[in-house]
């Protein structure tokens, strides 16, 4: 523990100077990056499950190999540059080699043999492409070259480790900041506040809390871990079926990491890819964000409507004084905001302004500096980012055999091709091969091969890069509630005691709203918060009015009016929302009309029954 503490502390302080005081070659920060992961997974992470507590010889072993391995590397940098992917010496594949198993089996002991396995696949493929036939197959490349090429700026250097090296390590640091101030608790003390006496109050509470805590986390898994905790059983006590309140807390934790302003980690890949701001990017993310979370707020509302929900009683919430008197506790995520997009900085200073604030708010709620507690928040932020680094290393040798072999052009080819001139057809193919591809993997990792492999289609359509890592970038997410390997539903289904596949098919309904915004916003970038400010104020009216028909139509209960509705009205809402969502003045008109077809019946039966009732 005093390893990885001291460890974890010397990593941040090296992140730190690197990136903001004393900046040195990008060759040399990733292979540190790499090295502090490497040797924190292997002090964290046991081989299996018979170790506990004891770090085995061997580990003890690879650790020394992977710090040889780096010092050799960092010697060799000018050497090895000229070398790599042409004419690597003995040395050169060796530590190249030593690196690439030391990620792999990092990334095993993290996240399972999935991600590992698709990378040693791709491996296998650039090797023996000359056995593939049809448009996956190539010549092949020797061992020598495929390994000293894993190691180049196209490959595992490429760019998800220079996000990963840069602005990721500091905001993963600045989430355990944040979670060392007292926001965290503070999140969840806010929306029981808010919403916690409401109907079904605690499944709002669930989507408030993780929205908030997701937006910082990054990682679905360990948002429903940590909020789930506390709200999951919360909901059960007021009478949510459990299936239903773990699909709550994994859709809600999921969509967090599409949550301004942070949007987890691998919106910061996304920037780095597309070259664009992160800025720009946080704000094309506002409008889908909040249809998103407008509809899972109103599918848990009409959920308790149905089923008489009540929520807690108003002695056991938190005093309104009291969450007033510690609004303060949001200063992190206002500065992180306000340095990115009116002072429009740099995502490093950002994350260095926003963990600055963290310090201050800790200082004002405790009245005391703590330079251990300090400590402690560093050497949590390195252990919480070491699995994300292993994770971009192995995402990267996908694409580096993607790069190698142009087998990314040729998946984008073939979209274009079967599509044939359709962009419905080559983004519902997007959509099935991100879905497939982020299948057990965290987002991170999910979002690089996804965006290598088909993001390139969608551009060949016409869509701006944006817009296509955007809509890979929702597919990454929400492949953790999506069966058959659902991530997110299955933290949730444990904690609720809920089967796994009933959990995460829930979800898929709670987050509809997430696999249909993603296409209406390729047809019309104004869901992106592109174009004149009326067309956009317009769009989110009646994107949000369509959500509203959608959720009433899935869940066959008009809420507004508090009755149920038939098969053929729900299923006329449905569509009417679909229209409705669509950007675009006829659809909205006809959507509209549809809406008012089923609901003016029910306006006058209401009312109707309010009189008979008098």
């Amino acid at each position: 523990k005093k390893y990885v503490y001291v460890l974890g502390i010397i990593a941040v302080l090296f992140h730190f100077y690197v990136l903001v005081i004393h900046p040195i070659s990008y060759w040399r920060l990733y292979l540190m990056h790499i090295l502090f992961g490497m040797l924190l997974v292997y002090a964290i992470y046991k081989p299996g499950k018979k170790f506990k507590d004891t770090v085995p010889w061997y580990d003890v072993l690879l650790m020394l190999a992977g710090i040889g391995t780096v010092i050799y590397c960092i010697t060799a940098e000018r050497g090895m540059a000229y070398r790599m992917g042409s004419n690597p010496t003995t040395a050169d594949l060796i530590a190249i080699s030593i690196i690439l198993l030391l990620l792999l089996e990092g990334t095993r002991r993290i996240y399972g043999m999935i991600l590992p396995t698709v990378a040693i696949v791709f491996l296998l493929y650039c090797h023996f492409g000359q056995y593939f036939s049809g448009g996956l197959g190539h010549s092949g490349y020797s061992w020598k070259k495929t390994i000293s090429y894993m190691l180049g700026y196209e490959a595992v250097f490429g760019s998800p480790m220079n996000a990963s090296a840069t602005m990721v390590f500091l905001f993963m640091v600045f989430g355990a900041f944040l979670t060392f101030s007292g926001a965290g608790p503070f999140f969840i003390d806010l929306a029981m506040s808010l919403a916690g006496s409401k109907r079904g109050g605690p499944a709002k509470v669930a989507v408030i809390s993780s929205a908030l805590f997701g937006t910082v986390s990054g990682n679905s898994v360990a948002n429903v871990v940590s909020t789930g905790a506390f709200t999951i059983p919360l909901m059960k006590s007021v009478g949510y079926k459990p299936k239903f309140a773990a699909a709550v807390e994994a859709t809600a934790s999921s969509g967090g990491q599409i949550m301004p302003p942070i949007l987890g980690s691998a919106a910061f890949i996304m920037a780095e890819l597309i070259g664009a701001p992160y800025s720009e990017i946080m704000l094309a993310s506002i409008i889908p964000a909040l249809l998103y979370f407008f509809t899972v707020f109103l599918m848990v509302d009409i959920e308790a409507a149905k089923n008489n929900l009540t929520g807690v009683a108003k002695e056991e919430l938190p005093k309104r004084k009291y969450v007033l008197q510690n609004l303060y506790m949001l200063l992190p995520l206002v500065v992180l905001t306000i340095v990115m997009t009116v002072l429009n900085q740099s995502a490093i200073r950002a994350a260095s302004w926003g963990i600055l604030s963290c310090i201050i708010v800790y200082i004002i709620k405790n009245r005391k500096f703590s330079f251990k507690e300090i400590m402690d928040a560093m050497a949590d932020g390195a252990k919480s980012a070491c699995g994300m680094i292993c994770a971009c290393g192995t995402a990267g040798i996908v694409v580096g055999v993607l790069n190698m072999t142009g087998a990314g052009i040729k998946f984008a080819s073939f979209v274009v091709e079967v599509a044939n001139g359709h962009l419905l057809v080559a983004l519902i193919l997007t959509m099935i091969a991100s879905l497939i591809l982020g299948m057990g993997l965290p987002t991170s990792a999910s979002y690089i091969i996804c965006a290598a492999v088909a993001a390139p289609a969608l551009i060949d359509m016409g869509l701006t890069a944006i817009q296509a890592h955007m809509f890979v970038f929702y597919f990454a997410c929400i492949s953790a509630i999506t069966p058959p390997v659902a991530m997110a539903a299955y933290a949730g289904a444990t904690i609720s005691g809920s089967k796994p596949m009933e959990v995460g098919f829930t979800a898929c309904k709670l987050g509809i709203c997430a696999f249909i915004v993603p296409f209406m916003f390729c047809y019309a970038p104004t869901l992106l918060w592109k174009g004149a400010a009326g067309d956009i104020i317009v769009t989110i009216i009646t994107a949000l009015i369509g959500a509203t028909m959608l959720s009433y139509g899935l869940q066959r209960y008009a809420g507004c009016f508090s009755l149920p509705l038939g098969i053929i009205p729900a299923c006329i809402l449905i569509a009417s929302a679909l229209l409705m969502i669509i950007p675009g003045t006829v659809t909205d008109l006809i959507g509209i009309a549809g809406a008012c077809v089923v609901l003016i019946p029910l306006f006058l039966k209401k009312r109707h029954m309010q009189k008979k009732a008098m």
